[in-house]
């Protein structure tokens, strides 16, 4: 069966979850998204370019800059950065892989896997960027591991 979502996307929801978690209202650097962690710095800055690109980040360059989100954590779900990264069809495909798979070209597995795929999409609709910043800080403040407050950045300055 393939994976819920990409290797690309799995990272930039755990990248977006230390960023919701670190940022505050402030721009973070790439380092101190990926600080302490085994994601590879290179390929997230990479990731949020394109999560820029999407609308659900800004980016400033220069001292203090890095990136924010671009706007409430609480109003940007897990589908938001599902769809940016891997396509508004990821729960669409089919679970075996065929390219046609449908209610009129059904595969073998696509009348049980049809209730699987609508649950996928109601958790990734309903789970925000914000639940997972908190699961993600109780997690770490367990592991005695907490977020600090990263150096510098810049307040995200809304402009009209």
């Amino acid at each position: 069966m393939p994976m819920l979502y990409s290797t690309t996307c799995a990272y930039a929801i755990r990248a977006m979850c230390r960023l919701a978690a670190l940022g505050n209202g402030r721009y973070v650097q790439v380092g101190d998204i990926c600080e302490n962690t085994d994601l590879p710095a290179p390929f997230v800055a990479k990731v949020l370019r394109e999560l820029v690109g999407a609308g659900l980040l800004t980016s400033s360059k220069g001292r203090g800059g890095g990136y924010a989100l671009a706007k409430k954590s609480e109003r940007i779900c897990l589908l938001d950065i599902v769809e940016a990264i891997d396509g508004k069809d990821h729960c669409k495909r089919c679970v075996v892989g065929l390219a046609a798979c449908n209610d009129k070209q059904p595969c073998p597995q696509h009348e049980d896997f049809k209730p699987v795929r609508a649950q996928i999409a109601d958790y990734l609709k309903d789970t925000t960027l914000a639940d997972m910043a908190t699961a993600l800080q109780e997690k770490l403040q367990l592991l005695g591991k907490p977020i600090g407050e990263p150096d510098g950045g810049r307040p995200v300055v809304k402009r009209r």
